[in-house]
């Protein structure tokens, strides 16, 4: 008797003209945590809600893994978090997450992501972003994206704004025990500023319940 993959993800990928993308596994994480390792961010800043650069070397690997591994369990269509590394020429550079809550009703997915130093200046930002934006307005149906970033992380706002995105307000949080602004973004398919490559999705068809788009 045939089942279905149990887990179809392991065939999903996003592929741009530089860049491959496929939700973690286990031999990416390890890439991953070596390019985590090897600098993220100026340690004088923070860009992040969750400052987990911040983490003692000794065990900012294990919660790397830890975090991916938790996500990964609790994929289901009504709460999801695809966290897609990123390679260019076979070697992990970061990774790009896509999320969705309540997929099947809103229609809402999320976008958060980061480079290792040595990768960042190169476009492969913008080329990421721009590659799961595709994915989720034209094969997913998201009908809006939204993220944020610190008013002083100019890197992240000019992808943003790149890309089309517009001011939604901002939020303040405590950001290493100080006060620090969020400027939120949103974007809508018809305010998308599209790359001028097409975006080549594989393994899709069978996701689809998973995620909530079928």
């Amino acid at each position: 008797m045939d089942h279905p993959d149990p887990w179809p993800l392991r065939d999903l990928v996003l592929r741009t003209p530089r860049l491959e993308l496929r939700p973690d596994d286990d031999d990416g994480l390890r890439e991953l945590v070596e390019v985590a390792h090897a600098g993220v961010h100026d340690p004088a800043v923070m860009p992040f809600l969750e400052p987990w650069t911040d983490a003692d070397p000794r065990y900012l690997g294990r919660g790397i893994l830890q975090y991916h591994w938790a996500q990964r369990a609790q994929v289901d269509p009504r709460a999801w978090g695809l966290h897609f590394l990123v390679r260019h020429e076979g070697r992990v550079l970061g990774v790009q997450s896509l999320t969705g809550r309540d997929f099947p009703a809103l229609r809402t997915v999320g976008t958060g992501s980061w480079l290792g130093r040595t990768h960042q200046g190169g476009g492969f930002g913008t080329e990421m972003r721009a590659a799961v934006l595709g994915f989720a307005f034209d094969h997913l149906g998201a009908v809006e994206a939204v993220s944020g970033a610190f008013a002083d992380n100019a890197a992240s706002l000019r992808v943003s704004e790149k890309l089309g995105y517009r001011r939604n307000g901002t939020c303040r949080h405590a950001r290493r025990g100080e006060p620090a602004t969020e400027v939120l973004l949103r974007l809508e398919p018809a305010d998308f500023v599209r790359p001028d490559w097409t975006l080549r999705v594989e393994g899709l068809d069978a996701c689809r319940g998973l995620l909530g788009a079928g």
